[in-house]
């Protein structure tokens, strides 16, 4: 088999995500929050992938491709179950590494009789008003009513024999699901419950004197829906109508998932499979009491600042520093900064001066996702109180951010901002700003590409390459992007830029060709990768065609990879690593070793065939000699990680480069934490 499937490929990232939650030496409260990663990765991948799979089962065209999907679904299944399980396994291991740090995560049978007292004034007072339960009767369409993002009990009550039941949401949106029991005077103990069960504690209130009933029962569930939607067809409507429009359908598309507690009666499971439609292809997957395990992530540090990943300050870029503007620093080198390890300020900062300098004439920008109260959007608004022409793309289907856009691109055009946004089928994915200014008797455009969001939040999360030049031919290039984008009729040469879906796959396709041939005539043959994503067949097949010619390619993959390495007499010059930290790894690099003459691009774009064909993207190569030598060790560091790096094989099974039970066996000067050896890095970095 040359590709591994992209979906289990998927479910192998997850997997590494659950290794950190199990690591030992990832500090406690860092830990309960990656299994709220996974359990918000394992969410998504419900909506997205397997409702694509699902799909493709029930449009197929032939058996044999139903077959194919039915498998595939089958095998899904699978790993999910096996993911569940030492999801839960890890979940008791970190709760009793709390209790070693006096935290108590306690269940409702786990709190004293003064303690339920006072559970029961904050269940009246705070909790109660926010819940109306749905009773369940012969017409309720639970489809309908149920709303995918929140936890809910489903509750049976008896009376005389006979059963009534309720679905009872619980208000995480409303209140913390983290309940904090008050301290007690002279104890270093601190107990906190989940929300879940201060409402089960006092269920009984909750239908007394409004549902008769002599006994009450409830457990947890919480349904996943297909994020699949249509936009209307209809050419009268606005595009963002449209898109509003489609949005409404994502609340009520079909269930792919019911996630339930396993201590749930088999005729309360019955019911609920029954009331919400599931069939044959929809996953039930029995877990723990508690579900919404993302809301780990929101988990507060009730210790000391041991429990937590201590913090990594973002530093200033040396280059912005020295100049007095903006544009004076960028005219003297291109810049290159690397989030969350620089600080994104000096991104804010360009956009900032641009909205007041009298010389800046024109401001173009892509938004993919933003900031929900983004300075950047403020900014560019200020800018047009000054005079200044400003054109934002704005990409109205970015998944799960597609309301937050339509409210961005609203507001912006009530300021006078004139918004576009981009092609029909093609998501517009790249990174991009350009600048026009008024310098002497020129205008001199300066322009930003980036691997990934301009993001306030993110900057902080993401690891992300952005790029500050004034380079000519490459601003001349981004230029005709926003031009493409209003007008794709035309034709734009591109001299620097590789741009998705017009030059991208040929131009990658031609750097590969030619490290083949440096290697067929004996020349030293090299290409390293850095991507979040490697799945394009007709890429792959290239790559696994340079192995055989001799060329060394290293991957740095910290999702899907359907590529297999080290297969022989396929991919035996091949290697893959991912590496799972404190930071996402966000960004794309490419590396051709070209005969010594090395060629390196930053991209927006994974070689993932919707990228290369179906969504605006562009590299970028850089030129600037300080920033190659940047990326260039950035690289060599996390490839020569030895803590958080995984070795990708053809089966995928994730073993750690050293194995967890070695670390203590590496002297600690040649211990190798790439995240943490990048920041020492820049610490100590001078420029010319």
């Amino acid at each position: 088999m040359k590709f591994y499937f992209k979906e289990l490929s998927w479910l192998s990232f997850n997997e590494r995500v659950l290794q950190e939650a199990n690591d030992e030496e990832v500090p406690v409260i860092e830990r309960v929050r990656f299994l709220g990663i996974f359990s918000s990765n394992m969410d998504e991948f419900f909506q997205v992938r397997v409702a694509d799979v699902r799909r493709r089962i029930f449009f197929a065209q032939t058996d044999a491709q139903r077959k194919d999907s039915e498998r595939l679904l089958h095998l899904i299944q699978q790993k999910v179950v096996q993911l569940q399980e030492q999801f839960e396994l890890i979940h008791r291991k970190v709760i009793k590494a709390l209790r070693a740090e006096n935290i108590i995560w306690a269940s409702g049978e786990q709190v004293t009789e003064d303690e339920k007292a006072g559970l029961r004034e904050y269940f009246d007072n705070k909790i109660k008003p926010q819940i109306v339960p749905i009773l369940i009767n012969d017409t309720t369409d639970l489809v309908k009513v149920i709303n995918e993002d929140k936890t809910y009990l489903l509750a049976q009550l008896q009376q005389s024999g006979q059963r009534k039941y309720a679905a009872v949401q619980i208000p995480s949106h409303e209140l913390s699901r983290f309940v904090i029991l008050p301290k007690k005077r002279d104890s270093k103990l601190r107990k906190v419950l989940f929300l879940d069960d201060v409402v089960l504690l006092n269920l009984a209130s909750l239908f007394k004197g409004i549902v008769p009933f002599q006994s009450i029962i409830a457990f947890s569930f919480k349904m996943t829906r297909d994020a699949e939607y249509r936009p209307s067809d209809d050419i009268e409507q606005s595009l963002l109508e449209r898109m509003e429009e489609g949005l409404k359908q994502r609340e009520k598309a079909d269930p792919v998932r019911l996630v339930y507690d396993r201590a749930m009666p088999i005729h309360m499971l019955n019911l609920l499979s029954k009331k919400l439609h599931l069939n044959q292809y929809d996953a039930m997957v029995a877990g723990g009491r508690y579900r919404n395990t993302k809301d780990f992530l929101s988990f507060k540090n009730l210790g000391g600042k041991k429990l937590e990943h201590p913090p990594i300050p973002a530093l200033k870029h040396p280059r912005f520093e020295l100049a007095d503007n903006v544009f004076d620093a960028i005219k003297r080198n291109d810049i290159l900064l690397y989030y969350p390890y620089h600080r994104f300020a000096h991104f804010t900062e360009v956009i900032r001066q641009s909205c007041y300098d009298p010389h800046v004439l024109k401001i173009h920008m892509c938004i993919y996702r933003v900031a929900p109260n983004s300075r950047i959007i403020h900014s560019l608004m200020d800018a047009v109180q000054n005079g200044k022409k400003v054109t934002v793309m704005v990409e109205l289907q970015a998944r799960f951010d597609e309301e937050a856009n339509i409210e961005w691109a609203k507001e912006l055009t009530e300021s006078g901002v004139k918004v576009i946004f981009g092609l029909q089928g093609l998501k517009v994915h790249s990174k991009l700003l350009l600048i026009h200014r008024q310098e002497e008797h020129a205008i001199r455009r300066y322009g930003v590409i980036g691997t990934g969001n301009f993001h306030e939040k993110t900057a902080k999360l993401y690891t992300d390459f952005s790029l500050f030049t004034c380079h000519p031919e490459i601003c001349s290039d981004i230029e005709n992007v926003f031009n493409y984008l209003e007008q794709p009729y035309r034709f734009y040469p591109w001299h620097q830029l590789l741009v998705a879906p017009n030059n991208l796959r040929t131009r990658i396709n031609e750097l590969i060709e030619r490290e083949i041939n440096h290697a067929k005539n004996g020349r030293p043959a090299e290409i390293f990768l850095k991507l979040n994503n490697l799945v394009d067949n007709a890429l792959i097949v290239q790559l696994y065609r340079a192995s055989r010619a001799g060329v060394k390619i290293r991957c740095i993959v910290r999702g899907m990879c359907t590529l297999r390495p080290n297969v022989p007499q396929l991919s035996e010059n091949i290697e893959v690593i991912s590496i799972i930290d404190r930071f996402l790894e966000h960004a794309r690099v490419y590396i051709f070793g070209n005969d010594g003459d090395t060629k390196v691009f930053i991209s927006s774009a994974d070689l993932m065939t919707r990228n290369v064909d179906h969504r605006v993207e562009v590299a970028c190569p850089i030129y600037d000699h300080a920033a190659q030598q940047d990326i260039l060790a950035i690289m060599d560091m996390q490839w020569n990680d030895n803590i958080k790096a995984r070795r990708i094989d053809a089966e995928q099974v994730n073993e750690y480069v050293t194995p967890v039970s070695e670390r203590d066996q590496i002297p600690r000067r040649k211990r190798l934490r790439s995240q943490l050896k990048i920041h020492e890095y820049f610490k100590r970095r001078t420029y010319d």
